[in-house]
């Protein structure tokens, strides 16, 4: 068996900690880091330290921040009636990439999934009652991830607003431009059906 030294085998240790990578990957990463010059590496390095040193969660959104409140809160142009609820800060990211929604957002950190022991309680659903509570929304939009989990977590929260003088939407689902239906899942048809639009 090749032997390599400690400090080596540590980084690729580390690489496989990544969530997706393999050992084989850890140990391409690895490799391509001594491969480059030395300034690249430790741009790297040095990046990973800033992130973990100054990047927090939003204190009003919980979206990804560098100082008390994130860049789309403190946006004072965005529509302050409109609250878009997703899991995680990069699907609040892949919304904003698509340049149409002018709201503000609400970041659960995560789904209720009971099989991992992920309860309401450890995730922002409290924060976000007492923030439409407080607020002057007229609609929410929830945009979880359409898996069970993701609609669980919906139906949990529209429960809890139901009382409250706000409209509750959820993301259009569907068959995308261009498919087929004879290839489309039955998920996917039954969502169609049951979201179909006036012509």
């Amino acid at each position: 068996m090749v032997q390599t030294t400690d400090s080596v085998t540590r980084l690729v240790d580390e690489f496989a900690k990544l969530p997706g990578i393999g050992r084989k990957s850890a140990e391409r990463l690895a490799y391509h880091i001594l491969r480059v010059h030395e300034s690249e590496a430790l741009a790297l390095a040095d990046s990973i330290r800033t992130v973990k040193q100054n990047v927090r969660y939003c204190s009003q959104c919980f979206n990804l921040a560098e100082s008390e409140l994130c860049t789309v809160c403190q946006d004072t142009r965005r529509d302050q009636t409109l609250l878009c609820i997703v899991e995680q800060p990069r699907d609040l990211m892949a919304l904003e990439q698509s340049g149409m929604f002018p709201g503000l957002y609400h970041v659960l950190l995560g789904r209720i999934a009971p099989l991992e022991g992920i309860g309401p309680d450890q995730l922002t659903i409290d924060a976000l009652v007492d923030r439409v509570r407080a607020g002057k929304f007229r609609e929410i939009i929830m945009a979880t991830n359409p898996t069970t989990e993701g609609d669980g977590t919906a139906l949990h929260i529209s429960n809890l607003l139901a009382e409250l003088p706000v409209t509750l939407t959820r993301l259009a689902r569907g068959i995308t431009s261009g498919s087929v239906l004879e290839f489309t899942n039955k998920e996917i048809l039954a969502d169609a059906l049951s979201g179909r639009q006036k012509l």
